[in-house]
């Protein structure tokens, strides 16, 4: 059994890895790329492996970095099962499904827009591609050993990152020796909301662990829940809008859990809240369907009033013309919308009107990649373009990092260090600086043998 690494190789995006047993091959994830306009061009390359010789895909979760290209590679001839836990099989319909109409939407307008002589746009990909993804879904349950291929199989555990999300094994056998390959998957901080804990893995013989957060600590939780109800409670005062770039699996249901845990606290009747993502409202659903998945106290939450996706002044939007409309008011309004890192999507809407107010808050509540508007915004730049046009910021930005569905560096050691054995580890999904700290971390509490992935490098497991 070797590893390949395609993506997520220095970078947090683009998962890809390519797993090889004997003459069959299997990919973790086949991630979209995100970030800077030349970064999300390589999405276009063409794969560093024949996708038509692919046996099997197995997916991590659902989020687009982890899955987005999955049409790409159906489209370019893989006709193999895609293993993917119930849940994450549920979100990928949504994801992939959004990810396919905007495409398909921006690459109409560029066209109307287009220059005489030059060529149409085209789609990265499309509905069609999507609807071929989901007929090669298996969905899987955790905790099973299940057979994928001959000699191969998979084991999925909670991962604790959204719903649905997994740390995959594959044991590989061959010629009478059997190797164990364990991939961390995103791995949620323990005590995430809704979320169950991360399950430990007992053995492995090589550990693919990311590493997103792994050069840093988080906020305690319960100080950052503070934090946002003094943030609420400052904007009620400023008598502005409150804006929130957040991811539209996991993040904006955990925004409306705590909304409803703190209804009262935080005087939330006196706003107007508004989830502004169809693709988020879809996923509302998914998460009504899954209750099985959540942690103890998120059953409660969800038996008791008000409910987080119920509340009584939530509006969920799903056309433009009501979204239009948020834009019309001036105060008092609390607006969720993707995408997460302000890269796509109608936050982006919203900041174009919104920035310019200094009665204005904007409160960031996950990840920004390098190269993204969310990015930029949070490094302090003054001024930004939107949509073509020079906006200057002067509304108030909040950073609350302790929302983050991913693990800290506390959170990572801990999680390698139920592992028996003490396995080698190669560091995938976190930039350079990450990567580096988590790795002396690990050498230092458990003298681990760790590498760096590289794009395409090869390791035997």
């Amino acid at each position: 059994m070797r590893v390949l690494f395609h993506g997520a190789a220095g970078e947090v995006t683009g998962s890809c890895h390519e797993v090889v047993v004997g003459a069959q091959r299997i990919l973790l994830d086949c991630g979209m790329i995100q970030g800077s306009d030349a970064d999300e061009a390589r999405n276009w390359n063409v794969f560093a492996f024949d996708a038509a010789a692919i046996d099997a895909v197995v997916l991590s979760h659902a989020h687009i970095d982890h899955c987005g290209r999955l049409p790409l590679l159906v489209q370019r001839g893989f006709r193999g099962p895609i293993h993917a836990q119930a849940a994450t099989a549920d979100l990928l319909r949504v994801m992939l499904e959004d990810a396919a109409s905007l495409a398909e939407m921006d690459a109409e307008r560029d066209n109307r827009h287009r220059r005489e002589g030059r060529d149409d746009h085209v789609p990265l990909f499309t509905r069609k591609d999507v609807a071929q993804v989901l007929k090669q879904v298996r969905k899987l349950p955790y905790d099973e050993a299940t057979s994928i291929l001959p000699g191969i199989s998979v084991i999925l555990r909670d991962a604790g990152h959204i719903l649905g999300s997994a740390s995959v094994e594959i044991r590989g056998e061959e010629n009478g020796v059997t190797r164990r390959l364990v991939f961390s998957g995103d791995l949620g901080p323990k005590g995430t909301p809704i979320l169950r804990d991360p399950e430990p893995v007992p053995a492995a013989d090589l550990v693919l662990l990311e590493s997103t957060y792994g050069g840093r600590l988080h906020r305690d939780r319960a100080e950052t829940i503070a934090e946002l109800g003094d943030i609420l409670a400052q904007a009620r005062r400023d008598g502005g809008n409150v804006l929130i770039p957040a991811f539209a699996v996991g993040r904006s249901q955990e925004l409306l859990y705590q909304f409803a845990l703190h209804y009262d606290e935080w005087q939330l009747g006196h706003w107007q809240i508004f989830l502004d993502s169809p693709m988020a409202a879809k996923v509302v659903e998914v998460y009504d369907r899954h209750e099985e998945l959540f942690d103890e106290q998120a059953r409660r939450v969800w038996q008791g009033r008000p409910h987080p996706f119920r509340l009584p002044n939530l509006h969920f939007t799903s056309d433009v013309a009501q979204s239009q409309a948020i834009n019309r008011i001036h105060g008092g309004a609390i607006i969720i919308a993707g995408s997460g890192m302000c890269n796509g999507g109608r936050i982006r809407h919203h900041l174009r009107h919104g920035l310019g107010n200094k009665r204005n808050h904007i409160i960031f509540v996950g990840y920004q990649a390098n190269g993204t508007l969310g990015r930029r915004l949070v490094d302090g730049a003054e001024r930004v373009r939107i949509f073509g046009e020079d906006v200057a910021v002067r509304a108030r930005r909040h950073t609350v990092g302790g929302l983050s569905a991913h693990t800290d560096q506390a959170g990572l050691l801990a999680w390698y260090g139920e592992i028996g054995g003490r396995p080698p580890v190669v560091l995938v999904h976190g930039e350079d600086d990450a990567r580096g700290k988590l790795a002396v971390a690990l050498r230092a509490q458990f003298a681990a043998d760790v590498s760096l992935a590289t794009p395409e490098m090869q390791r035997e497991v």
